[in-house]
């Protein structure tokens, strides 16, 4: 129940902070292009907190349904307006006034994406450095001519100092389905360049796991099979083994690592289990149980017992990333472009049949995720944030009725014409959009509702 509950609030808190951005961008260009605004809403339905500002008399309201918002303008077409105020009405101003409106509230979200991007390569973040360990033979890696021991340096000539950018780079790359340009330096010292063909990847939706699918793993720290801590009480405590105790063979088998040792007692609950230890330089066999526990679905084996940490084995695979001011906005503004173009890729694939409507994110998949980030840490929820507002920015430019890009493209027929449409034009369009835009939602509850409970 509570991680239900973090995953609600930060969906609301994600939510209200991206729409409040967007919201504000019209709202903000609005006011200083000289246009009245009577109501600024973040969310929709009864209001259960509203306050009146002194200027214009503006009204600031939060309603019920967080999903969404508007900014409400001084609009002739709207109601009976002032006639001293009829040059601060929205229909009265010209193209470029309205369309400079219109196209602020998606400006906003990309802006916001860089401020939050280059906050997060400010802060820094750790990361796992991407140190290639098993690659399957025959597989996608290994035809490129990837090995056990690269260091994958960089991708397309972007710098992949961690394992995260290295996945983010192959899959917005993919988009394009082009031989990949994968800069490597070998386990005897020299960088090299493997073409990795992004054409076999497939759709990358129907593959939760990229570095698996291509072949590849990522190397990971031996730690040896020594007993740290043992919880008092435990199966672990009961069965004799002490802080110290090296595992040599389990069930007759040897075991080196200590990985392979948790994945053997939680296949095991409530099943006996012979250990040969090494204790103070002598072999001792001892018998454990261990415990059943319930995970999930899973119901696995629990012995109450940490391994020893090893002093130093985890430098080498641990860097931290961050960049200086400028070179972190740079940065910034490239990984928004880069996100935008592949957003709208991904948005035509699908359109085209090329992608899986896997690819759409509805509530569920966005409450899970914004979650699952927050619960990681500030780092995490701000790259979540940027890239939930890219997206967001880049679907309003959509050539939608209803949406910010049917506006504008309300507004190209208008300059084209020479005059304002006519009225059922309009209304016409804005069935259409409300249909598209209800026909998406459904589409993305049922992709969510298949993802999560099918």
């Amino acid at each position: 129940m509570d991680d239900m509950v973090i995953k609600l609030l930060s969906f609301l808190l994600a939510i209200g902070i991206l729409v409040s951005v967007h919201e504000f961008g019209h709202f903000w260009v609005a006011r200083r292009l000289g246009i009245k605004v009577l109501r600024f809403s973040i969310g929709f339905g009864r209001p259960l907190w509203q306050w009146r500002g002194q200027r214009d008399a503006t009204e600031y309201v939060i309603a019920a349904i967080p999903l969404g918002g508007y900014v409400k303008m001084l609009d002739e077409r709207e109601g009976e307006v002032d006639r001293a105020e009829v040059h601060r009405a929205f229909n009265r101003q010209s193209l470029p006034v309205r369309s400079a409106v219109v196209v602020a509230g998606p400006l906003f979200n990309f802006i916001f994406a860089i401020v939050a991007f280059w906050a997060v390569l400010m802060l820094g973040e750790t990361g796992l450095r991407p140190l290639v360990g098993q690659v399957e033979s025959g597989s996608i890696a290994y035809q490129a001519g990837l090995r056990a021991g690269d260091e994958i340096l960089a991708v397309d000539g972007v710098a992949t100092p961690t394992w995260g950018l290295v996945v983010q780079e192959l899959a917005a790359a993919s988009v394009d389905e082009e031989v990949l340009q994968v800069k490597v330096r070998g386990s005897d010292g020299l960088q090299v360049v493997r073409g990795l063909d992004a054409a076999l990847f497939g759709d990358l939706a129907e593959t939760p796991d990229l570095l698996k699918h291509i072949g590849m793993q990522p190397e990971r720290p031996r730690v040896p099979p020594v007993f740290g801590n043992v919880l008092s009480g435990e199966p672990a405590e009961l069965a004799g083994i002490r802080s110290g105790d090296r595992i040599i063979e389990v069930d007759g088998e040897p075991i080196d690592a200590w990985s392979d040792w948790v994945s053997y007692v939680q296949e095991r609950p409530q099943q006996p289990i012979d250990l040969l230890i090494e204790r103070a330089g002598m072999s001792i066999e001892l018998t454990l149980t261990p415990a059943a526990v319930q995970r999930g679905e899973r119901t696995i084996g629990r012995i109450g017992a940490s391994n020893q940490p090893v002093e130093g084995l985890l430098e080498r695979y641990r860097v931290e990333y961050r960049l200086g001011p400028l070179e972190a906005l740079s940065s910034a503004v490239s990984r928004t472009g880069e996100y935008s173009l592949l957003t709208l890729k991904v948005i035509w694939r699908i359109f085209t049949g090329q992608a899986s409507i896997q690819n759409l994110s509805g509530p569920f998949t966005i409450a899970d995720a914004a979650g699952k980030t927050a619960s990681y840490g500030l780092v995490y929820f701000l790259k979540f944030l940027a890239i939930v507002s890219i997206s967001l920015g880049v679907l309003n430019l959509l050539p939608i009725p209803v949406l910010d890009g049917g506006h504008l493209l309300y507004f190209a027929l208008e300059a084209v014409r020479g005059g304002p449409l006519p009225e059922s034009w309009l209304l016409q369009g804005q069935k259409i959009g409300l249909l598209l835009l209800a026909a998406l939602m459904a589409l993305a509850f049922y992709v969510d509702i298949q993802r999560f409970f099918g």
